[in-house]
């Protein structure tokens, strides 16, 4: 099959940590050859009380003026591509309610088997180093069996990236006030990550 290879990151975020690892993936996937990044948000869930209380403090504001530019994704977005990568920051030791969401309104996909044989990725954030991280991220990986995606997760082969990140896809730690953005060597990670999996949906792409 010819033609261009697409991944599509869709990830949610409230302090733009996760948007940050977002993007460098989706970088990581244009350094391949013929290899495109679609960058979608999920729709915000939350309740509207809650959400006023949010936008009084100034980094959420930034955040969401920083991503406003980013189109909010639908359920067709995931049908035309060759890869998804789902992000989302742990709540809970578990996905955004906001992402799980989404991700619960893709049975109609699921039925028909539309993302069947799709190249899959996840990456994620938390507070701090035992937050949540790999919860979050293992319980990503499961819709992705469910619709029959391949999965592919990072790898080691960089040594210098070893102490960072999860076999289960990029991560990283915020902090307790959500202040803390991902280092270099998280961001270096996630790039990674999108290399690797634009590499291997090229492939089979054919």
């Amino acid at each position: 099959m010819a033609g261009e290879t697409k991944i599509l990151v869709v990830f949610y975020s409230l302090y733009g940590n996760t948007a940050k690892l977002a993007q460098s993936i989706g970088t990581g996937v244009t350094e391949v050859p013929g290899c495109t990044a679609i960058l979608r948000r999920v729709p915000e869930t939350m309740p509207q009380e809650t959400l006023m209380q949010l936008e009084q403090s100034a980094a959420y504001q930034k955040a969401q003026e920083e991503m406003k530019d980013i189109p909010i994704a639908t359920l067709e977005d995931l049908q035309d591509v060759d890869g998804i990568i789902f992000g989302s920051p742990s709540h809970f030791g578990n996905a955004a309610a906001q992402l799980k969401q989404f991700i619960d309104a893709t049975v109609p996909l699921w039925v028909k088997g539309q993302l069947v044989g799709k190249v899959g990725g996840v990456f994620c954030t938390s507070g701090s180093l035992h937050g949540g991280n790999e919860g979050t991220l293992i319980t990503l990986l499961l819709p992705l069996l469910h619709h029959g995606m391949i999965i592919v997760g990072r790898t080691y082969e960089d040594y210098s990236l070893a102490n960072a990140g999860t076999p289960y896809g990029a991560s990283s730690t915020s902090g307790p006030n959500h202040d803390q953005r991902p280092t270099d060597q998280d961001l270096a990670i996630a790039r990674s990550l999108g290399k690797r999996i634009a590499t291997v949906a090229k492939k089979l792409k054919g």
